[in-house]
């Protein structure tokens, strides 16, 4: 196991040994990323924790944090690129952009994950040696398995996530897609939408390939959801600088590599976007992190779901295999899917704080899966959100 005599209050650069004379951690700054970098970009990663991803909020949201390297002879093996926030009165690690980090994986040689040889132990306490100041690793929205490979950090303390996530196959081809997912009810209004979309001025769907249509784009998403969560009554996650400069940043730089790792697309009908998404892709899968719509006059005609089906159908026509709605339960994503993938959360004590962290955080979600997967409870919940929302609302004016 670590040498627990190597102890640091920063992520300084700092190599432990462990019980496998081949294995060494190594607890870096978070913006000492090259050893990361390398190991994400041959290995495999989710989306949230490809090297881009990482570096793009390193740079622009300047997180606390470290980067924890696993070797193997030398060579690394597996990362966590973690940032160190507050919550309440603990100090708790989490993958770098919180929130906006889903369907987790974190980067790994997928050969080296194949023989089983990781100790997430000796890596925990690593991170303990080196920062003791931090309470506990919550990492959330955890993937099982990636191209066929177990998530390790299952060995871990964790639960179910709260939310699922929902994506359909794309074996066969759009056609054979439809036939499986009420295609004459989809096609039928699809041709409907067309319509109104024409008599409103025209339309034309875009695929961001320029920095400006980049920062178009993206400036009409970030005015939708700020629009969107105020009316819902929710915090605006995409509202902070940090967070805009971030996307900004990741799918303007997105735009230098072959295939992109990252896309915008939008519905633009006369003139005015009505409806933007933000995907990633990777290991033949096409995944839709973000979403909005304008609450305008043209929305009674759907520009969301329009927008799906027509990326859902580039998405066979490229040969992807799947396209995954990522996080969130909602009935415009059961009208497609028919995959479900039950994400799962780790949380692991570093100190006695820790322990009730984890306590309380596995009792907050096990109450809001049994709220969400109640209709009527859910329901309610929404109702009552927005309410305040408005009353809230009132108040201001």
């Amino acid at each position: 196991m670590v040498d627990a005599a190597v102890s640091f209050l920063q992520a300084t650069n700092s190599v432990t040994s462990t019980g496998n004379p081949g294995l060494s951690v190594s607890i870096l700054p978070p913006d000492n990323l090259a050893a990361y970098a390398e190991l994400a970009k041959r290995g495999v990663s989710a989306p949230a924790q490809a090297a881009l991803w990482v570096e793009e909020w390193v740079a622009n949201a300047s997180p606390a944090g470290f980067v924890a390297i696993v070797h193997a002879e030398g060579s690394p093996v597996y990362g966590l690129a973690l940032e160190v926030v507050r919550s309440g009165p603990f100090r708790i690690a989490r993958f770098m952009s919180g929130s906006h980090a889903n369907g987790n994986f974190p980067a790994a040689d997928a050969a080296f994950l194949k023989t089983g040889s990781l100790d997430t132990e000796a890596m925990l306490a690593a991170i303990r040696a080196a920062r003791p100041d931090v309470d506990a690793l919550v990492l959330e929205r955890l993937l099982p398995d990636l191209e066929g490979i177990a998530n390790p950090l299952r060995a871990l303390p964790h639960f179910p996530s709260p939310n699922v996530s929902l994506a359909v196959s794309l074996e066969g081809g759009f056609e054979a897609l439809l036939s499986r997912v009420s295609g004459k009810r989809k096609k039928k209004k699809h041709r409907s939408q067309t319509r109104k979309f024409e008599a409103a001025g025209g339309f034309r769907r875009i695929e961001a390939r320029t920095s400006e249509e980049v920062t178009r784009l993206l400036d009409a998403f970030f005015a939708m959801k700020e629009f969107r969560f105020q009316k819902m009554g929710i915090a605006n996650v995409f509202g902070d600088d940090e967070v805009q400069r971030f996307f900004r940043s990741l799918f303007r730089d997105a735009l230098r590599e072959n295939p992109r790792p990252f896309v915008l697309h939008a519905l633009e009908v006369g003139g005015q976007l009505r409806a933007v998404t933000g995907s990633s892709l990777y290991a033949g899968r096409l995944v839709c992190e973000f979403g909005a719509i304008a609450e305008d006059e043209l929305g009674h005609a759907s520009p969301g779901d329009f927008l799906f089906f027509e990326n859902i159908g580039e998405a066979c026509r490229q040969g992807l295999e799947l396209f995954d709605f990522s996080v969130g339960d909602e009935p415009y994503k059961r009208l497609w899917c028919d995959i479900e993938t039950r994400h799962f959360d780790v949380v692991a004590p570093l100190t006695v704080k820790g322990k009730l962290l984890a306590w309380s955080l596995r009792l907050k979600a096990g109450i809001k899966a049994y709220v969400k997967n109640s209709p009527t409870i859910w329901k309610l919940a929404k109702l009552l959100r927005k309410k305040a929302a408005g009353q809230a609302q009132a108040a201001d004016d």
